[in-house]
């Protein structure tokens, strides 16, 4: 079975982004001149998925509307002669449809996908986090598990491998065996472990393709990490069920959600743009020629 659909969880309050999000969604805030989660849309699309649920708190509006149309805008540059730029901006609407549903209340990501289980309708689906950006415009990394879930018809995580003292900061698998073909079945999670006791440097990174069975456990979920219903957990029960696969997606992916990982995500989309990459390159030239690094 082909994933047709796809959540993207976007409840979230931003804090690490105040104060620019006190008044602009996180997932709002561009990459040049793309929102951030747009990239994440595109990459769904380009790996032939077309429908889309996202996940929002009452306070989000603005998403909302960058996926519908603007026709007072539209009205505004039609007088300005701007056809293309009207086409730019209805181009993406035209070829996928989105959805939203609203988290009441801030019960963690597990909570948050539990939201979609009517957009599921029984389907397995992908998961696809906007704090994580995948540069990989031939083979996106979603489409990648979504090509290994037509093999094994079973639940995947998307991992990265980190640096050994990194893996405090994120859910890390333990592989049954070695890797092949880029995919292992996993026997474990742990959730931040200290290096010293972490299975595997194998970090879970945003992207996931989950049967629908998932759902079930999510319902009785006991709140685990800051009194949240995790995923994490929920996909660590799962295994007890039916079998779960790490996949060590290709692609460079960024960190969004970090102040740093932001700005190199900027760097790079622009010195992969035509219209701006020389111009962008020799100020990078001219500021590392005057600072003392």
């Amino acid at each position: 079975m082909n994933i047709k659909k796809a959540i993207i969880p976007a409840a979230g309050m931003g804090t690490r982004f105040l104060p620019a999000t006190k008044a602009i969604p996180k997932e709002m805030l561009p990459i040049i001149d793309i929102p951030t989660i747009e990239y994440i849309v595109r990459e769904g699309l380009r790996a032939g998925i077309k429908e889309f649920l996202i996940i929002v708190n009452e306070h989000k509006p603005e998403i909302e509307t960058h996926f519908g149309r603007n026709i007072p805008l539209e009205e505004f540059l039609n007088q300005k002669g701007k056809d293309m730029l009207i086409n730019s901006i209805n181009e993406l609407e035209t070829q996928i449809k989105v959805e939203f549903v609203i988290q009441k209340e801030q019960k963690g990501l597990g909570h948050a996908i539990l939201q979609a289980k009517d957009f599921v309708n029984g389907e397995p689906f992908a998961v696809m986090l906007g704090d994580d950006v995948v540069d990989n415009e031939s083979n996106p990394a979603i489409g990648q598990l979504c090509k290994y879930f037509e093999k094994v018809q079973s639940s995947i995580v998307g991992v990265q491998s980190v640096a050994l003292d990194k893996t405090s900061m994120y859910g890390i698998v333990s592989p049954k065996s070695e890797f092949k073909n880029r995919a292992c079945e996993i026997v474990d999670f742990v959730e931040k472990p200290d290096p010293s006791v972490a299975p595997s440097t194998l970090a879970v990174l945003g992207r996931y393709v989950l049967t629908p069975a998932i759902f079930d456990l999510l319902e009785n979920q006991t709140p685990g990490k800051g009194n949240e219903i995790q995923l994490t957990d929920a996909i660590q029960r799962l295994i007890g069920f039916e079998k779960v696969y790490a996949y060590d997606f290709e692609g460079d992916r960024y960190d969004v959600g970090s102040k740093v990982g932001y700005v190199k995500a900027t760097i790079n989309y622009a010195l992969k743009r035509d219209d701006m990459k020389e111009e962008v390159i020799q100020f990078m030239k001219e500021k590392l020629n005057k600072r003392d690094i």
